[in-house]
């Protein structure tokens, strides 16, 4: 939008709209006093809130005189947005800043701030409240009006939340090494053909073709670029306390949705413990069904909700349990008492892109290959396999309506006194 400054200028000349702000710059000495920090963190969530705009800061909104902002105070004015767009809106705010040089009305070369504010997947709360933009100016939103966006940036929305498009993306951002390996034979031969047909790409509301979320999620190296809660926190504890200083191991398991779920299974089998009895045919009891862990690792990335900023997948490890919180309540009707005889998807483009993907998962002992399928096993085997080898069943909770957990309870090493840990 704009990307000509001739464009921009003439837009500028026009004034304001619905997808333009201009906005005077007043420093004094190291500070900006000059828009109001609230003010600005306002029309900022508003243009989110609506559809994506272009903020400039250098030019009167009244006379649209380009007044432009000092050179050397630039690099101030950029930290004080971010700063803005980072703690002053809820959740934090990702925008394009650019520092650019527009002529004056005499031809004299002033310096200005282009922020570029992508119509956000997200509901973003500024100091003063829910805005949005209506023509030139922002409006506070009624209730009735914010229920609405916040149905429609959900996944409630007529187009799932894992087939919306991410703002600020392009098909470049996915890794046709990536892409492919979900290819069939009989998949279309034109790679954007292929992509449009699979959902991972698509158009957004400018007419623009953008990465989808599951796009990002499947098909690209770093979906954390875009969407930064979309990882695994996984903690290997020594003892049965949530303590940082009894961490045995940690990592963020971030990449493609299928790395995702081989490495976390490896963190698992790496931090378990496993033991032996010595006998003719030397007898090994894990700490864990791979199976189980492996099923309950697929559950977790391929049904959380995506659309909640700031949640990620957390997987911790203790001596004698394995705990996993997967963002969001139980899709559709079902219930903690109900969910393993039923079966729901909350995204059913992750769960069929999965169910292409052929994943290698070490279990103890052995090796096996897991294909995901849909037809509602996972919950069955995570609870007949654990109690099986345990003695004690899984147990499922939902926390504040808003996390799912599961506990996996380990296996007591055997009695036998010839046993040993290997």
């Amino acid at each position: 939008m704009y990307e000509n400054i001739n464009d921009l200028l003439k837009q500028i000349a026009l004034g304001e709209d619905s997808v333009l702000e201009l906005k005077s710059v007043e420093i004094s000495g190291n500070k900006v006093i000059g828009p109001r920090k609230d003010s600005m963190a306002d029309e900022l969530a508003a243009m989110a809130n609506t559809a994506s705009g272009v903020i400039v800061l250098g030019v009167d909104d009244k006379t649209r005189e380009i007044q432009g902002v000092p050179r050397e105070k630039l690099d101030l004015v950029e930290d004080w947005i971010r700063s803005i767009c980072n703690d002053a809106i809820d959740p934090p705010l990702d925008c394009v800043i650019r520092k650019r040089i527009l002529p004056d009305q005499q031809g004299i070369e002033k310096a200005i701030l282009r922020i570029d504010v992508p119509r956000s997947l997200f509901v973003h709360k500024s100091p003063n409240g829910y805005f949005r933009r209506i023509g030139s100016s922002k409006r506070e939103m009624k209730p009735d009006v914010l229920a609405r966006l916040f149905q429609q940036r959900s996944q409630a929305r007529l187009i799932r939340f894992d087939e919306q498009t991410v703002p600020g993306t392009t098909m470049e951002d996915l890794n046709p090494k990536l892409w492919n390996r979900l290819r069939t034979v009989i998949s279309p031969k034109e790679d954007r053909e292929f992509l449009e047909k699979l959902k991972l790409i698509a158009k957004d509301e400018d007419g623009e073709m953008r990465a989808t979320v599951s796009g990002l999620l499947m098909a690209s190296d770093s979906p954390t670029s875009f969407m930064s809660s979309a990882f695994i926190q996984a903690v290997c504890y020594r003892g049965t306390e949530r303590n940082a200083a009894y961490q045995l191991d940690a990592k963020d398991i971030t990449g493609p949705l299928d790395s995702q779920i081989r490495d976390g299974c490896k963190f698992v089998e790496r931090n378990m413990r496993v033991f032996a009895i010595k006998a003719p045919n030397r007898i090994e009891t894990p700490q864990f069904s791979m199976n189980a862990v492996f099923e309950a690792v697929v559950n977790a990335v391929a049904h959380r909700d995506y659309s909640i900023y700031g949640s990620k997948i957390r997987l911790h490890l203790f001596s004698d349990r394995l705990e996993l919180f997967s963002p969001g309540t139980i899709p559709n009707t079902i219930t903690i008492e109900s969910i393993s005889e039923r079966q729901s998807a909350r995204n059913e483009l992750i769960s069929s892109l999965l169910a292409r993907c052929p994943m290698n998962v070490d279990a103890v002992g052995s090796r096996r290959n897991f294909i995901m399928d849909k037809r509602g096993e996972g919950v069955p085997i995570i609870i007949t396999e654990s109690e099986r080898l345990s003695g004690r069943r899984p147990v499922y909770r939902l926390l504040d309506d808003a996390e799912l957990m599961l506990t996996i309870f380990a296996a007591q090493p055997p009695h036998e006194k010839d046993s040993f840990e290997l």
